[in-house]
């Protein structure tokens, strides 16, 4: 019996000493990582997303991978207890025994924690909660797909946690930059900062297959996901065709608008609703697809650059003001909705931004036409506020007593100074 006893408290001693070494090692790194993010701050883009909080409420932020959560968060909670858990020591601590956590923080004397991919321990939520309620703590809930969290019904703080979303970079936070070149590459800070983002680009979509879609078990088959991903890049930003699609992949019509909604979960693409109000036409009510970076259109097609004139160039460069109204949407908090109009005859205005309050149609040319049938057609039903023709024009002309056209630089200025809507 003594030897019994000896050997559980050896045991429990063992278990003791491994965990404070998992939070030693756990610490150490947090220092190190604390102090190189603040040395590199001064070479930082500075983003215009701010997550302020009152001192009884938490927050998610999501965003895409490699869109510059942890950096954000680590410059606005330069004070927070940080734990990340892409370390694999602690995610088997805290997957094995949330309640771990508590033992965690109470070492600490700091109340705002950032736990980072907090999708990858779904059951956190629980404990996080109780922690949020029972001890004043106040969590910052960083990652890069709510689709465990939600698929497994687990707890997400019951409104307690307000949520936010980083985008990639936006033309405010970057300034003068080279257009053609960035279309190709894309706008995630590492990728637009990189001398060679085209190898950046490739090592994204395999760490994505890798690291969400294979290692989250979000599908089994990732050869035919592997396929649709092309075929989605291939109709970005064009209106979904599930069956083509499907034939495209190999795989059933059903198994496609599962993918679809992968993308959509893990933020790596979304849908651009149609408008539907109409009195006199009949309208296209299919969403369009588009992929939540130009770059990851450009890694999946194998795009080295994008010439002015093409196909390609044009769907890039709408794909780039598209994304620049959702991102301003969200971070000036109006939420206004953002739609496409389109009628079965084939009419089309390329954006619509809230209840007819501005019709946008976008021209990657340099001299664009005047003549825009759609914009015609919807201001005739709908009489909205405000009609712009966004393209490469030099300069801004005003072309009848409400439609504009606006170079991109001038409509992005516009757009971010609150000019547009």
């Amino acid at each position: 019996m003594a030897r019994e006893l000896s050997l559980k408290r050896r045991e429990t001693v063992s278990t003791i000493d491994t965990s404070i070494q998992i939070i030693t090692n756990h610490l150490t790194y947090y220092t190190y990582g604390h102090i190189a993010a603040l040395m590199e701050q001064k070479t930082l883009i500075n983003r215009i997303l701010k997550v302020k909080l009152p001192e009884n409420r938490s927050a998610f932020l999501w965003g895409p991978r490699k869109s510059g959560k942890t950096t954000l968060l680590r410059q606005q909670f330069p004070d927070a207890f940080w734990i990340d858990l892409l370390d694999y020591d602690l995610f088997l601590l805290l997957s094995r025994k949330p309640t771990q956590l508590r033992q965690l923080l109470d070492a600490q004397a700091s109340k705002t924690v950032v736990i980072d991919e907090v999708q990858k321990v779904p059951h956190l939520m629980d404990e996080i909660h109780w922690l949020i309620e029972n001890k004043g703590y106040r969590f910052i809930l960083s990652g890069s797909s709510a689709r465990k969290l939600k698929r497994g019904k687990v707890n997400l703080l019951g409104g307690r946690a307000w949520r936010f979303e980083l985008y990639p970079l936006v033309t405010k936070e970057i300034g003068k930059f080279d257009l053609d070149k960035t279309l190709c590459s894309g706008f995630l800070p590492p990728h637009y900062l990189s001398p060679d983002s085209s190898m950046d680009l490739k090592a994204y979509v395999n760490d994505y297959l890798k690291e969400e879609i294979q290692a989250e078990a979000l599908t089994r088959n990732l050869p035919a996901f592997s396929r649709f991903l092309q075929s989605a890049a291939i109709t970005n930003g064009m209106l979904l065709n599930y069956s083509n699609a499907a034939r495209e992949s190999g795989v059933s019509v059903k198994t496609i608008r599962e993918y679809y909604q992968i993308l959509e979960d893990t933020l790596i693409g979304r849908l651009l609703p149609p408008w539907k109000k109409s009195k006199k036409r009949r309208l296209i009510e299919t969403s369009k697809f588009y992929f939540f970076d130009s770059g990851m259109v450009s890694a999946l097609l194998n795009y080295k650059s994008l010439t002015p004139g093409t196909n390609e160039y044009g769907r890039a460069f709408e794909h780039f003001i598209l994304q620049e109204c959702w991102a301003y949407r969200h971070y000036s908090q109006k939420d206004f909705p953002v739609s496409f109009w389109r009628t079965a005859s084939g009419s089309e205005v390329d954006l619509i931004l809230g209840d007819a309050e501005v019709a946008i149609e976008i021209k990657s040319s340099e001299h664009a036409d005047v003549r825009q049938k759609g914009l015609l057609l919807f201001n005739e039903e709908f009489k909205c506020k405000k009609s712009i023709i966004v393209s490469r024009d030099k300069l801004p002309k005003k072309i009848n007593p409400i439609t504009t056209i606006l170079p991109w630089q001038y409509f992005c200025d516009k757009l971010w100074n609150g000019d547009i809507i």
